[in-house]
């Protein structure tokens, strides 16, 4: 889904959209399926208003799109869709990076505490130096195994899921 023109000018209305841990757990809900305000709301334990807001400032940044309109006990309703693009941020102040980066990482905390120790949960608190191929051969299996993940994704609550919301 190409990003409008509109942000090409402003690259940090990305980073501001993605700067708020709400909006990061719903654009991985909207990963695995189109949902309304209302299956968003009722996902995260939040308001219909709440999460209508949340859900307009991921569009108004082009981050999720409006895949359908739908009738609902005599309203419309909207079905939004998040498809991530391969580039992840895009150039910014440094400032809008840490913004946005403390949010991602205040989700990272979250998930952390849903996780079970064991085999399969790995992390590394390793500082590297690599060479420049080995670190492009690294991002390239990275974001090879993230559209992979994303490609799989499935609605909350799918029998067999695995992972983290």
């Amino acid at each position: 889904m190409p990003k409008p023109d509109a942000h090409a000018e402003d690259p940090t209305v990305e980073l501001r959209a993605l700067a708020h841990t709400v909006r990061l757990r719903i654009l991985s809900l909207l990963t695995g399926a189109a949902m309304t305000a209302a299956e968003v709301a009722g996902e995260l334990g939040t308001t219909h208003a709440n999460a209508s807001y949340h859900l307009r400032q991921l569009a108004d940044a082009a981050e999720i799109a409006v895949v359908s309109h739908e009738s609902i006990r005599g309203g419309k309703a909207k079905r939004y869709r998040y498809t991530p693009l391969p580039e992840y941020l895009p150039p910014a102040e440094p400032r809008d990076h840490r913004i946005a980066q403390a949010a991602m990482i205040e989700e990272l905390r979250r998930r952390s505490g849903l996780s079970q120790p064991g085999p399969r949960n790995r992390i590394s608190d390793a500082e590297l130096w690599v060479d420049e191929q080995a670190w492009a051969d690294a991002v390239e299996a990275i974001h090879h195994a993230t559209r992979q993940l994303h490609n799989a994704a499935q609605p909350p609550h799918s029998a067999g899921k695995s992972g983290s919301a």
